[in-house]
C-alpha cells in the first residue's frame, strides 16, 4: 500500500478489525509486536526513512516528539500505580526538557486544555479515580504534552458511550487547532470520523481500496466494500427491518490473495475480481478507488439504496 498524509490535514482511515489499520500506524512508530518486520518498502518523514531505524536510540527522536499516539483503552495506556499529574510530567520533561515547576505548570495547562477542571486536584489523582472519558482525555493530554507534529488516533472512542465519544472527537478538533497538529483517525466506524476527517481511506486487506475527500467517499462511494461499510451505519437503519451486515470475514492474509481481496464476500463482483488485482481508477484529482467496476469495459452497477439514501439525506443529519 501507498499513502501520503498532508501537514495540517485530519485524515480517517477506515476498516473492519483485522483489515490493518493498526498494524499500519505501529509501523510508523515502531510499535511492531516482537513477530512483526518490515522487510520492504520506506516510510518517509521529514527525509528520514523510518524503515531505517533499529533501536529505541533511534526512536526516541521521533517517537512523541514527532509523532504521537493516542491508544484505544486508555485504562490500559495508564499505569494504576502512578498519579496522573507525574505520568503527563514524564512527557512534558522527555520531549519539552522542562523540570521541576516548569514541567508541573506545563502539565496543569495541558489538563486544563484538555477539559478537566481543578487540575491542581486531578494532578494528584490515581486513574482509577477517574471516568472512561476523563481517563481519555488524559492520554490525548500525554499524547499532546510531548507537542508532536503528528497525532495518531487509534480507534479513540471505542470503549466510549455516544455522548462522551462527540465530546472526546471534539476535543480532538480543539487539539488539532490549537497545537497545529496533523491528525490520523483510526476507526471501524465511518459514522465516528463524518465532520472530523478532511480525506478518508478505506482499508481492507492490508491495502487501501478507496481513498477521497470526506464529501467524495460519503456522497460518491466507487468501492463495493466503501458501499457495505457505509450501508452497515446503524443510522440508516429501517424500523422492524434488519440492520445491514456485511457476510463472511476478512481474508487471512497468512494465505495468497488473488485478485480483489473483497470479492468472495461482494455479492456485485465481477469474473476478473476473482483472477486479477484491480489497479486504482481515478474519479477525481483527489478520489481514487481500486475496483473494476471502473473499468471502462465494466458493466454498469447501481450503488445500494443506502447509498442513495445518504446522498438525499446527507452525511450531518444521517451521522
Amino acid at each position: 500500500m501507498s499513502l501520503d498524509v498532508y501537514q495540517g490535514e485530519s485524515l480517517a482511515i477506515v476498516g473492519e478489525s483485522g483489515s490493518g489499520k493498526s498494524v499500519f500506524v505501529k509501523c510508523t512508530m515502531g510499535l511492531l509486536d516482537a513477530n512483526g518486520r518490515i522487510d520492504s518498502g520506506s516510510i518517509l518523514y521529514d527525509g528520514q526513512d523510518l524503515t531505517r531505524f533499529q533501536t529505541d536510540k533511534d526512536w526516541l527522536k521521533i517517537r512523541g516528539r514527532e509523532i504521537a499516539m493516542v491508544f484505544q483503552d486508555p485504562m490500559t495506556s495508564l499505569n494504576p500505580l502512578k498519579t496522573i499529574g507525574k505520568q503527563i510530567q514524564e512527557a512534558v520533561e522527555l520531549h519539552q526538557g522542562l523540570k521541576g515547576a516548569a514541567a508541573k505548570k506545563a502539565v496543569l495547562e495541558v489538563l486544563s486544555d484538555v477539559g478537566i477542571d481543578n487540575p491542581e486536584r486531578r494532578y494528584k489523582q490515581y486513574p482509577h479515580e477517574f471516568s472512561g472519558g476523563m481517563r481519555q482525555r488524559v492520554v490525548i493530554a500525554i499524547a499532546v504534552a510531548c507537542r508532536p507534529k503528528i497525532l495518531i488516533c487509534d480507534e479513540p472512542t471505542t470503549a466510549l458511550d455516544v455522548t462522551i465519544q462527540a465530546q472526546i472527537l471534539e476535543l480532538i478538533k480543539a487539539m488539532q487547532k490549537k497545537y497545529n497538529l496533523t491528525t490520523i483517525y483510526i476507526t471501524h466506524d465511518l459514522g465516528v470520523v463524518a465532520n472530523v476527517a478532511d480525506r478518508i481511506a478505506v482499508m481492507y486487506a492490508g491495502d487501501i481500496v478507496e481513498i477521497g475527500k470526506c464529501d467524495e467517499v460519503f456522497y460518491d462511494p466507487k468501492h463495493p466494500y466503501t458501499w457495505a461499510l457505509l450501508s452497515s451505519l446503524p443510522q440508516l437503519g429501517v424500523k422492524n427491518e434488519p440492520l445491514y451486515a456485511i457476510q463472511g470475514t476478512p481474508p487471512n492474509l497468512f494465505h495468497e490473495v488473488r485478485g480483489d481481496a473483497f470479492a468472495p464476500r461482494n455479492p456485485k463482483a465481477l469474473k476478473i475480481d476473482f483472477v486479477e488485482r484491480p489497479p486504482f481508477f481515478a474519479v477525481s484529482p483527489t478520489h481514487k478507488a481500486r475496483t473494476w467496476l471502473l473499468d471502462p469495459r465494466a458493466p454498469k452497477v447501481e450503488p445500494p439504496e443506502h447509498i442513495r439514501t445518504l446522498r438525499e439525506k446527507g452525511v450531518n443529519r444521517i451521522v
